[in-house]
């Protein structure tokens, strides 16, 4: 599995990218918004490999939040890479976690291969969608999160959890399943 790559670029287009590394050539593709940002004719990469019974393909990205954004949309049922690439085209990490948190579909929609399904699809799905270092980490929404991911690891189901959570107070995330999975078991 290849994670990450650093070599000469050979062709740079929008969304592709011909990396000579010690004269191997590979084809990665990237977002538009990652393309932007590559100034010098050497890169390093974060990759995400996908392999494919008939493919095997490789995304790059400059920035790790990116990555984070990409991996996580491509879990989705129905939103496959290239959509996830257009979806980093579109929007930087940030500006994403905040149409997630403001349920915006309007703006989803705006990406090119997401209707109106798609979009509120992937809003319910991401739902708590926090992008590294944009939060505190011990505020009520990263907690709420962490605790909730930890509830459906054990099974549960996403609504029920989000239910429930809404019902429990805690300081940290240690306290809130305590409380969580207390009412659960009623």
């Amino acid at each position: 599995m290849i994670v990450g790559i650093e070599g000469i670029i050979e062709r740079k287009e929008p969304t592709l990218l011909n990396l000579n590394v010690n004269g191997i050539i590979y084809e990665i593709f990237v977002s538009v918004n990652c393309s932007s940002k590559i100034i010098d004719s050497k890169v390093k990469l974060n990759i995400t490999h996908i392999i494919r019974e008939d493919s095997q393909t490789l995304y790059g990205f400059l920035d790790p939040n990116e990555k984070k954004l990409f991996d996580t949309v491509i879990k989705i049922n129905g939103v496959g890479p290239k959509v996830a690439l257009a979806i980093c085209s579109t929007f930087t990490p940030t500006s994403f976690a905040q149409i997630v948190s403001s349920n915006d579909i309007s703006m989803l929609k705006r990406v090119p291969g997401i209707g109106p399904k798609g979009a509120s699809r992937i809003l319910v799905e991401l739902s708590g969608f926090i992008i590294d270092g944009d939060e505190d980490e011990n505020s009520d929404a990263s907690i709420h999160l962490e605790a909730s991911l930890a509830l459906e690891s054990l099974g549960f189901k996403k609504d029920v959890v989000s239910k429930v959570l809404k019902s429990c107070a805690g300081s940290n995330t240690g306290d809130l399943v305590k409380q969580a999975l207390k009412q659960l078991q009623k």
